[in-house]
């Protein structure tokens, strides 16, 4: 079984990072609102995509999960940023539902981080 969580966890969250994309790419009304109120739309809105497409992918390969995984801190850090600061906790009558998964998924990262920080260049082989 301890094998099979840090797969299980890094799938999860390239799910996460990946099934938002649709939203992104395809200029969802909500997502344009979104990167429209923390003035990043559209170009924003599209590199944001293309970012978590690349965590998303990382995190899939074993010896670039954590790349994928700081990338994916990177990323899910600033979304939680703007909820705290400029968007709210709930986005369109969501019920805070992105903002939960912001978090869940920064928290996902952090372990999955843990679990592959031996596989960081320079650093990795000291901790």
């Amino acid at each position: 079984m301890k094998t099979y969580i840090p797969i299980i966890l890094r799938i999860l969250i390239a799910i996460i990072l990946i099934q938002t994309l649709r939203f992104k790419f395809t200029a969802h009304p909500d997502s344009v609102y979104i990167f429209t109120k923390v003035g990043l739309e559209p170009i924003g809105r599209i590199g944001i995509g293309i970012a978590e497409l690349i965590a998303g992918l990382l995190l899939l390969i074993r010896k670039t999960a954590w790349s994928g995984a700081i990338l994916t801190l990177g990323i899910i850090g600033g979304a939680i940023v703007m909820h705290l600061t400029t968007l709210g906790i709930e986005i369109n009558g969501d019920n805070g539902v992105l903002f939960y998964t912001a978090i869940n998924t920064f928290i996902l990262s952090v372990i999955v981080l843990y679990i592959y920080r031996k596989d960081i260049p320079i650093i990795g082989k000291k901790l």
